[in-house]
């Protein structure tokens, strides 16, 4: 991994997304190196292996397992990603924080998750998503738990708009609705792991029977990941109390927010056109102002 041209903010968001691929002792190494306070580019790498309790020559096959030519890059490249404002942003909530502090961790979190989302998107798969979105036949969306609620919204839009989409959340029926998919159609995986089975079977069927397949995950390595066509990444740094989920939900909602826009924006007349519709259908459920 270079840093010539990369956006410093996509540094740790890189890191993160490889590190399902790492064994537990190779995790431990890495959440030693951001678990130094002082670490910099002078930080030693025999500092590191006696610190993680490893070989210095793990260290450094770590360094290239996560995509650094050596050690000095990846000493280089995590020292200017913690100097980051971005990074900066991360604070662990504690069971002892008020709820100012609270308020002011989470926020930050999910600032810093949607700020690293943006510098790791790619825009042509987003592109190429938005165009399959919008001339597919059917569009089966499969999730399970939140990533089910992550479906459901974006569905909600997408109807606002004529877009037609159906939501399954159940492992037997979106088997059944993959099956009869085909090359006119396309299938849409949600899952922040990417390694939910129920959604990998139903992705994989989809892909079997000719269909493409968009999945938003929050790992471009994962099970799931390999079975798409397209990958669209979220990021989020982890948390003891909030876990990945919460700020990872937060910028998967606004990567969908913009293939919502892009989507429409490919035949805007229509979009407005069946917007008005959709909004004038419901406007008897709203009480009226006194």
């Amino acid at each position: 991994m270079s840093l010539d041209g990369l956006d410093l903010r996509a540094i740790g968001p890189r890191i993160r997304m490889r590190l399902p691929e790492l064994t537990p002792l190779e995790l431990r190494v890495v959440e030693t190196v951001f678990g130094l306070r002082q670490f910099s580019e002078k930080t030693a790498l025999s500092q590191i292996a006696s610190d993680a309790g490893v070989s210095e020559a793990l260290v450094v096959k770590i360094a290239k397992k996560l995509g650094f030519s050596g050690f000095r890059d990846f000493r280089s490249a995590v020292a200017e990603y913690i100097r980051s404002p971005t990074a900066e942003m991360h604070e662990e909530l504690s069971v002892d924080d008020s709820s100012e502090a609270i308020l002011h961790k989470v926020f930050r979190t999910s600032i810093q998750a949607l700020e690293e989302t943006l510098a790791i998107i790619d825009i042509a798969a987003f592109d190429r998503a938005a165009d399959i979105i919008k001339t597919a036949r059917n569009r089966d969306f499969y999730g399970v738990g939140g990533s089910a609620q992550i479906a459901r919204d974006v569905s909600h839009k997408f109807l606002r708009i004529g877009v037609r989409s159906t939501v399954q959340d159940d492992a037997h029926m979106m088997l059944m609705s993959a099956s009869l998919l085909g090359p006119e159609d396309v299938a849409v995986g949600f899952s922040h792991s990417g390694r939910t089975t129920a959604v990998i079977d139903a992705v994989q069927l989809a892909r079997r029977n000719g269909a493409r397949t968009i999945v938003l995950t929050n790992y471009n390595s994962s099970p799931l990941a390999e079975l798409a066509d397209i990958v669209l990444c979220s990021t989020a740094q982890g948390s003891p109390l909030m876990g990945e989920n919460a700020a990872a939900r937060i910028a998967q909602l606004n990567i969908l927010d913009a293939l919502f826009v892009a989507v429409a924006q490919r035949d805007y007349s229509a979009a407005e056109t069946n917007l008005q519709r959709t909004m004038a259908a419901v406007t008897t459920k709203r009480k009226e102002r006194s």
